[in-house]
């Protein structure tokens, strides 16, 4: 008799990665806005929330600070998200539950798949973003990938990488409000399976 739950692994990175999806994005609507101007510091109000701040050994800029981050979080989540597809490759989920209609299953699949293929372009747009500008990637703090200082190109992935991001984001939208519907409506075990 096969299990009805997915895994506890499969369990824990989609809601690394779910938690770590919506700090990005977050985190990428916040930094936007901060000036380029703005004064040289080594603490952050991470936010601006008065609730963690963040020391760094040398004085930059918040909105280097800010990029920084989101690259040094990207990357991290990347890692995970290949990590979550090598075991979705190698362990078989519980299918779909038979109370399912037969369109219900259709946009189930489309609605997964196309949350991975997004899950890796998404970040692969913003590596290739990062390597494309001046200041390369640091790793929180370490010099992982030098820029390439390649301005036209860096705008083209700049652009792909927000586009992506909201295709993302109305993506996520649908899979939450399908769940959402599952629980409230169908009241089936289609969350509880995730949980």
């Amino acid at each position: 008799m096969t299990s009805n739950q997915y895994t506890k692994t499969a369990k824990i990175l989609h809601w690394l990665i779910a938690l770590g999806i919506f700090g990005m994005f977050a985190l990428g609507w916040f930094m936007a806005d901060i000036p380029k101007e703005a004064a040289k510091q080594t603490v952050f109000d991470i936010f601006d929330l008065g609730i963690f701040h963040w020391t760094v050994p040398e004085e930059i800029s918040p909105r280097s600070f800010y990029f920084n981050v989101h690259k040094s979080f990207g990357v991290t989540i990347f890692a995970l998200i290949i990590i979550r597809i090598l075991w979705r490759l190698t362990h078989t989920p519980p299918a779909l539950l038979a109370s399912y209609k037969a369109m219900e299953r259709k946009l189930a699949t489309g609605a997964h798949r196309l949350l991975y293929v997004l899950m890796i372009i998404l970040p692969l747009s913003g590596v290739i973003m990062a390597v494309y500008s001046k200041y390369g990637i640091k790793w929180f703090g370490i010099d992982f990938i030098k820029g390439l200082d390649n301005n036209p190109l860096r705008l083209i992935f700049k652009s792909a990488h927000e586009i992506i991001g909201l295709i993302l984001v109305a993506i996520i939208v649908i899979h939450i409000l399908g769940a959402l519907k599952h629980q409230f409506i169908d009241k089936d075990e289609t969350l509880k399976r995730m949980l």
